[in-house]
């Protein structure tokens, strides 16, 4: 081992002399292009005659003053070429040696490796020899990579000529490690990455509370609809007087006294059902109830508006609208009414949402907030803040 190092030592040595001798070399080339350039000289080298510039031609006539001058300069130029060409050749030599060496210490390296002696490297033999060589253990999948990487034929198997040397086997390694290691924090970045938006997925979840409905919140959900069924009443009115002793009318007269005895009924209850209905907190299916509500008892008033609309034009003809028209108009509307409200109620006491109502279900829907109404703090983006957001996406 001592005598190894001892020649690997002085292999070094020599090397860094050639090396020197090399740059040497090269210096003395740049020393003969300036002489070559200074004297007008067409160097063996150049590719085309040196033009000296009119503004230099003076000092070119100074140099070459003197013929025993001009002599000992060309002297100076072969001998200076001369040089140069000989340290080429040593270079090419060293360099030739360099390689006989490199293949010699690969070839040996291949010997050893092939245990079986079939001229070829198996994956296991590779995996053995590899960790006997650098002391160190690899697991299957990082040997594979390596045969991979240096298998030209495909085969999966190396042969000589796709052997390389230890040196390029370590340095293959270590970029293989380092790598892995940046796919490891990658992959460690990544995880922490959805760590953090499912926290924030999850806290959004519990700002908007669209979980399944309580008991209790079944039965507050069925209590927006008493806001259309107090306006409709109105259209009613030819039913309740004719059943006026009817338990469920007599419970409706005193729910309308109470909700006429406030002052602006229907516009407190507009705004208190809108505004509620904005709140994230209170689950989904009260607040799709207090939406579908309001846009029921804005549908009540196209009916009425339809019905004095005509009346006016019947007035301004001259005719009257037959009495049982309108008693029959008013029934069909207060009666659809009632079947609206009574599915709705049946549904949500059901825990689902009465979203099958035409047009109005939708209209309703659209007007619920959802978790990408929110940004990663928990804050309310307005609906055009959004539509500008995914503008740019898009």
């Amino acid at each position: 081992n001592h005598a190894q190092s001892a020649a690997d030592t002085d292999k070094d040595l020599a090397t860094q002399q050639h090396f020197k001798m090399i740059v040497s070399a090269a210096l003395v080339l740049i020393a003969a292009t300036f002489v070559d350039e200074a004297t007008g000289f067409t160097s063996p080298f150049a590719t085309s005659p040196i033009v000296v510039p009119s503004s230099k031609r003076g000092l070119v006539f100074m140099a070459q003053s003197s013929p025993e001058e001009q002599m000992e300069t060309d002297d100076e130029i072969d001998r200076l070429k001369s040089l140069a060409q000989k340290l080429r050749a040593e270079a090419a030599a060293l360099e030739a040696e360099r390689a006989e060496e490199l293949a010699a210490a690969t070839e040996m390296v291949f010997r050893k490796f092939d245990t079986n002696q079939d001229g070829e490297i198996s994956l296991e033999e590779l995996k053995e020899g590899l960790e006997k060589s650098l002391k160190i253990e690899l697991t299957d999948s990082r040997v594979e990579q390596i045969m991979k990487d240096f298998d030209v034929s495909g085969d999966g198997k190396l042969q000589l000529d796709e052997m390389v040397g230890l040196e390029k086997f370590r340095n293959k390694l270590e970029a293989l490690a380092r790598e892995e290691k940046l796919q490891a924090l990658e992959a460690k970045k990544a995880a922490e990455e959805e760590a953090k938006e499912a926290l924030l997925a999850e806290v959004r979840l519990n700002l908007l509370n669209d979980k399944e409905p309580t008991t209790r919140d079944k039965l507050v959900s069925v209590l927006p609809y008493l806001f259309p069924l107090m306006d409709s009443l109105q259209f009613g009115r030819f039913l309740i007087v004719e059943n006026a002793d009817n338990p469920f009318v007599v419970i409706l007269a005193l729910l309308y006294a109470l909700y006429k005895a406030v002052p602006f009924s229907g516009f407190v209850s507009f705004l208190v059902l809108n505004v509620l209905s904005s709140n994230p907190g209170i689950n989904r299916l009260i607040r799709f109830n207090m939406q579908q509500a309001i846009f029921l008892d804005i549908a009540l008033f196209f009916p009425g508006l339809i019905g004095a609309a005509y009346s006016l034009l019947l007035a301004n003809s001259g005719a009257t609208l037959p009495p049982i028209l309108t008693e029959v108009g008013s029934d069909i509307i207060f009666g659809s009414l009632l079947i609206t409200i009574a599915y709705c109620s049946i549904s949500s006491l059901l825990g689902q949402a009465p979203n099958k109502v035409p047009l109005i279900s939708q209209a309703a829907e659209d007007r619920m907030p959802t978790i990408d109404m929110f940004d990663d703090s928990g804050s309310f983006i307005p609906r055009d803040m959004r539509e500008d957001d995914d503008e740019k996406k898009d």
